[in-house]
Order: structure tokens, then sequence, then C-alpha cells
């Protein structure tokens, strides 16, 4: 580790939601203290793991759908987490190399591995913010150096409007970072979905609490104000592994995967 990213503010004796997504999927940038909540939180929710790697194929299957079938050509992925192979821009720029890919995060240490995020395409472009989703004026201020605006830009926000509790601030932000943002832009994004008290989704929801992680499951029609304004994609919000899955998901699968959608702006 660099002491410029030590300097950035790097806690490794406190789990982070970054570093225990990594450690789930099987990457190496985790501590202790992210493995110990992860195997705790998988204790509860022993089918976490296979539910985060359905989410991570539903954004490539996301990606590589709004490149071919939409023809989008620029992504803002906020909340990028840390890089694990095919980023959002390999999804991308594999089939159209010209892509731009924004990504936007606060976690040092994936400020540490920006230069993994931004080995892009020669042909496109890829960039790295250091902001807070709860900035998004300054994201949007900083995510013009390398977008424009004036053409259609995919929002990604996939995996992080779990950690925001309050209702209306998560909603206020995603429009703010929409509302300028050109017709025919898109809303993808992905949550945990509500469940009963008595199930292990609500156990492993509780774990996250427990080492200090805010923590909030929505139901569908809580999901679908987040596409207010906007035409939803069909199948629109539905558990991730049936948004245009590769091959038939599996009947009746117990797993309470994360709900996925997307929608374009008008």
């Amino acid at each position: 580790m660099s002491e410029e990213t030590a300097d950035a503010g790097l806690r490794t004796d406190v789990p982070h939601t970054a570093r225990i997504y990594d450690y789930m999927l099987g990457g190496k940038d985790n501590y202790e203290a992210d493995r110990a909540a992860a195997e705790e939180i998988a204790r509860r929710l022993p089918a976490l793991p296979v539910a985060m790697r359905a989410n991570r194929d539903f954004m490539v299957r996301m990606t590589r759908f709004l490149v071919r079938e939409l023809g989008i050509r620029q992504f803002l992925d906020v909340g990028t987490g840390l890089p694990t192979s095919p980023n959002l821009h390999e999804a991308a720029q594999e089939i159209a190399p010209e892509t731009r890919v924004v990504y936007v995060d606060n976690d040092p240490m994936v400020l540490a591995h920006a230069r993994t995020l931004l080995a892009g395409t020669p042909e496109g472009r890829t960039a790295y913010i250091d902001a807070d989703l709860r900035e998004p004026g300054a994201i949007l201020d900083a995510a013009r150096g390398a977008l424009d605006l004036d053409r259609p830009v995919a929002l990604t926000v996939i995996a992080v409007l779990q950690f925001f509790t309050d209702d209306d601030e998560a909603l206020g932000l995603v429009r703010r970072l929409m509302e300028p943002l050109a017709p025919g832009s898109v809303l993808a994004l992905s949550v945990v979905p509500e469940a009963d008290e008595a199930s292990p989704l609500a156990a492993g929801v509780a774990a996250y609490k427990a080492q200090g992680i805010p923590m909030k499951m929505r139901t569908r029609a809580e999901t679908e104000r987040f596409f207010e304004g906007l035409e939803l994609v069909e199948p629109g919000v539905v558990p991730v592994p049936h948004w245009h899955p590769d091959h038939p998901p599996v009947p009746d699968d117990p797993i309470r995967h994360m709900y996925g959608a997307v929608a374009l702006k008008p």
C-alpha cells in the first residue's frame, strides 16, 4: 500500500463494504476485519456469495445490453467498488472500443486501484473520480471532463443504495444525477429486496448492521420509485438473474437475489 493511500484515510481495522464484497467474490484486496465480517455475514446468510456473483453478472449483462441494443457509449458508474474483471469498461469496450466510462467511488482502496480501472482502450476513455454519491453536483462537474452530457449517458448505481437508509435522500441523490442527463440516457441500478424478518436475507442484513454498516431492504414498489418519470425496460424490476439472462434462470430459485432494473429517460 502506498503512503498516498494511507494518507487517504484507509482503515484496515474496520470492515468496509467494498472489501467485504471483494472477499465474497474471491478477491485479495481485503483485510482481517473485512474477512471476519464477511464470514459472520455469510454464516447468517450462506447464499450471499452466490447472490453477489449474480449481481456482478447482472452488471455485465446490463452493460452489454446497453451498448449493443441501445447504442450507449457513455457510462457514469457511481459506487464502483474494487476492480473485479470484467469491469464495466471491459464489458462495454469489448463491443464498442470508443465507449467512455467514468468511475466514481470514495473508498481509498478503490482509489489505490484506479490505475486498473483506467486501463481502457485507446479509442475510448476511462476516468476515475474520488467522490461520494452524496455529492451529485461535484460528481457531475468532474464527469464533464470526460463525458458529453448533451449526449445519452448510462448512470449505473449497482449494489450501493442499500447503504442509504433514508428513502428521500436516496431518491433525491439519484434524481439529481439524472436530471441534467440528455434524453435517451439510462438509469440502471440494483438494490437489496425486502424479505420476511424470519428469512436468511433479513438475518444477513442484521449481520451487516451488527458490523456497523447501515443496510436497508426495499420492496419492488419502493425500487420502482427510483424510475418515476423514466421508461422501464422489460422485464422491469426483477431479481437480477431474471434480467435478460444468458441462460434460463433456475425455476423456484430459493436465493433472494437483489432486484435489478434499467430505464430510459424520455
